[in-house]
């Protein structure tokens, strides 16, 4: 029987680990940049949102008479506002988002990645209507923004804001 050179032995085996980490470290960095991403981004664009109803929203008149009543989700937190009405594929027309940020200040929304043209009524701190986009173009990075200072946004259906002949000065009420 012929005897192993022990030192051959060892840089063979160490060969073979060093073979085995580069082949695996090939495999992890594969699967991070192709398959990771394309299933992420997939599930995020599958996802189906549904309208989850927390409370009511009115528009009045600068009189304070009742124009219409909206259900609305409500929008308050960072990434609620960031999130927005993304990824939706409809919405009633009885129903919108309400955002609410802690400030008055100028507001700018965009349409990336919203799938239904919207209504944007701008509203400042007083809750009176200051700035419309009416009729938003969809999956757009277009800005969106007041034309005043504004607390409040909320988004609806397109084409709600011209059927309630709603006005700069009209109001909302939560």
């Amino acid at each position: 029987m012929k005897k192993q050179n022990p030192v051959k032995s060892k840089t063979a085996d160490k060969k073979k680990i060093y073979y085995a980490i580069a082949a695996i470290v090939v495999v992890a960095v594969f699967i991070i940049t192709f398959i990771i991403p394309s299933s992420t981004s997939q599930k995020s664009e599958e996802t189906e949102y549904t309208f989850m109803k927390e409370g009511s929203l009115t528009f009045t008149d600068s009189l304070n008479n009742p124009i219409t009543t909206i259900d609305i989700e409500i929008a308050d937190t960072d990434d609620d506002r960031q999130n927005g009405l993304m990824y939706r594929k409809s919405m009633e027309i009885n129903q919108g988002m309400l955002f609410i940020f802690p400030v008055q200040e100028m507001q700018s929304f965009w349409m990336r990645n919203t799938y239904t043209p919207l209504d944007m009524i701008f509203a400042n701190a007083d809750k009176k209507i200051v700035t419309f986009h009416k009729n938003t173009k969809i999956l757009s990075d277009q800005s969106y923004a007041s034309t005043e200072p504004a607390q409040y946004v909320v988004e609806v259906c397109a084409g709600f804001s011209d059927k309630y002949s709603l006005k700069i000065g009209d109001k909302i009420n939560w």
